[in-house]
């Protein structure tokens, strides 16, 4: 017998065949978690309870008429900023889908980061039958994580789910946590996430020093917090409040919750205000960022129809609005008027966009306009500014100087052809 047909002999001896069975695999019974031993002194603080198939979770329920005050706000606006989105048919960030209820979220967690850290709060805020109805869902404990995380119906309806930066830590936490009970629970829908954290960056960049929700509340929605936990203080309210089953500190961690919720709701009525109204009360900065913010999501019009408002009631005064408008008008061929933009903005600009637009300046001035003397004249304020500026940073310098060097050389060489450089 040769050595291959050996081989295939001894593969036949190493095949085990699995034996036939009529039988069934027997399912094993879901076995539902007991209530745990504190539930009375959390039902007495005020919460309620509630029962699924996977076990139990406990929430409160608030409702708000419509008129309810937030800050400067009334939820109220709300209905006015779905109107507004809806008539300007925009596609945006912050625009909801108009097929899906809007719902605003926010949790609480045990840890900002890790697959140990548990959600334990999560709170939704929807308008329903003339009222604002918040819901926040408390977990018991980790056993009851399934019933906890069902209870949200985050895999019933897909949603329109405005956070506060909840797509880079609110929602991927609830994936992680999903992904561990996936087991057991109906697949995690995929939502629409606006999140106000980004928008609300793009609005007030230059303006304010730091993004904190508390910091936008107090100076865009004239929101003051009054015994407000902080927010660092929360998992270790929750971690007693299970093993002790003191309740009352864990009420105010849902009231931290639900102010952050409420400011959710005043937050994106505020910024579609500014959006897509113009609000009076806002700054210039404030303007001119919208109008950047169009030109990157590629509505040029919109941008330049901001922009131009901005210059027309403040003129020289916000410079950044003739920055970035310059290069619109640059896009359309209107070289003359760019070249004021461009002008405008390099003598009220510092640090980097002031170099940007002497370059910008030189370019249009050599390949536009065909005038090499003030090309190079430009090309020279530029090199300066990135050589003498304070405010511009050692990796921008690297990175625009050898470009302005060499178009120094080339400027110099088409007008001094005979000179030696």
């Amino acid at each position: 017998m040769s050595y291959e047909a050996k081989m295939m002999e001894m593969k036949k001896l190493l095949k085990k065949k699995a034996p036939k069975t009529d039988e069934k695999p027997q399912t094993q019974k879901r076995v539902t978690p007991p209530p745990p031993p504190y539930e009375k002194r959390w039902l007495a603080a005020g919460l309620t309870k509630e029962e699924n198939e996977f076990g139990i979770v406990y929430k409160k329920t608030v409702v708000y008429d419509l008129h309810h005050q937030h800050g400067k706000y009334e939820l109220s606006g709300l209905l006015n900023t779905v109107e507004r989105w809806r008539e300007a048919e925009e596609i945006h960030p912050l625009a909801p889908d108009f097929a899906q209820p809007l719902v605003f979220f926010d949790t609480e967690t045990t840890g900002l980061k890790g697959a140990g850290t548990l959600i334990f709060l999560m709170g939704f805020i929807e308008y329903t039958d003339e009222a604002f109805t918040l819901t926040q869902y408390v977990l018991p404990g980790p056993d009851h994580e399934a019933a906890f995380l069902y209870a949200s119906n985050l895999w019933k309806t897909p949603m329109s789910i405005v956070m506060y930066n909840g797509k880079s830590f609110d929602m991927p936490q609830v994936q992680t946590r999903w992904t561990m009970n996936r087991n057991v629970l109906p697949q995690l829908l995929k939502h629409t996430e606006i999140d106000l954290l980004h928008g609300s960056k793009r609005i007030w960049k230059n303006e304010m020093d730091t993004f904190k929700l508390t910091s936008v509340e107090e100076e865009q929605l004239g929101f003051f917090r009054e015994g407000d936990i902080p927010g660092h203080m929360a998992p270790i309210i929750y971690q007693d409040a299970v093993k002790n089953g003191r309740a009352e500190l864990l009420m105010k961690v849902l009231l931290h919750n639900e102010w952050d919720i409420l400011s959710l709701v005043t937050l994106y009525i505020r910024s579609t205000d500014l959006l897509l109204h113009g609000d009076a009360d806002s700054s210039a900065n404030a303007k001119t960022n919208i109008g950047k913010w169009y030109t990157d999501l590629k509505s040029f019009s919109r941008s330049k129809d901001i922009l131009m408002d901005v210059i027309a009631e403040y003129g020289a005064d916000e410079p950044k609005a003739h920055f970035h408008i310059g290069f619109l008008l640059k896009k359309e061929g209107l070289y003359s008027q760019a070249i004021e933009s461009f002008a405008t903005a390099a003598s009220g600009l510092a640090g980097r966009e002031k170099v940007i637009a002497f370059e910008e300046l030189a370019k249009l001035f050599e390949h536009k306009m065909k005038e090499l003397e003030k090309a190079l004249y430009y090309t020279k304020e530029a090199i300066h500014t990135l050589n003498e500026d304070q405010d511009v940073t050692e990796r921008f310098k690297v990175r625009m100087g050898n470009g302005l060097r060499h178009r120094e050389i080339r400027l110099k060489r088409k007008l001094f052809p005979g000179e030696a450089q």
